[in-house]
């Protein structure tokens, strides 16, 4: 089964300058990614970006992700829009080419045996990893209590062995 918002490419080398580009989703594509990220609504979602060639036969793919999603609000359960804007760096690398072990460098895509790879996946990813997790409505709090129980200094791990040996906690 393809996702939902599919665009195999095929590893190609681009001009030393680069080529500008764009993907976009279409309404299907967005409901379905909305249902799959568990949010209320993607209203729109889009991919402007440069191939550029990377050393090793690979492609560097630099551009911008923009998306309008509405998720509930934790608090209150109202939907919520967020706009989001959020700068991308990739790297895909070919078949036969081994990822980077840098925390720090750019997010890896390997092709697979044939050259190809899913574009359009990849920027879902990059997509549900910017939405808001906790996202709120404006003026909600949460209800008291619960803001003060997550504010309480933490627990020494070992207090309840040590009330077993008859120190204390």
């Amino acid at each position: 089964m393809l996702p939902e918002f599919s665009r195999p490419q095929l590893l190609t080398d681009p001009p030393q300058a680069g080529v500008a580009e764009v993907l976009e989703a279409n309404p299907a594509e967005c409901a379905a990614l909305a249902d799959r990220f568990g949010i209320e609504a993607l209203r729109h979602f889009s991919a402007r970006y440069t191939r550029k060639p990377y050393p090793g036969g690979g492609l560097m793919l630099t551009g911008r992700i923009k998306a309008e999603a509405v998720q509930l609000c934790v608090v209150s359960l109202e939907p919520v829009t967020e706009h989001l804007d959020k700068p991308f760096t990739l790297v895909v690398l070919p078949p036969e080419a081994t990822a980077s072990e840098d925390p720090d460098g750019p997010d890896e895509i390997e092709a697979d045996a044939t050259g190809y790879f899913d574009l359009g996946e990849a920027f879902a990813e990059e997509l549900s990893l910017s939405l808001n997790p906790y996202p709120r409505a404006a003026g909600t709090h949460l209800p008291a209590g619960l803001h003060e129980e997550a504010e309480e200094a933490p627990r020494n791990p070992f207090a309840k062995l040590a009330v077993l040996r008859g120190g204390k906690g």
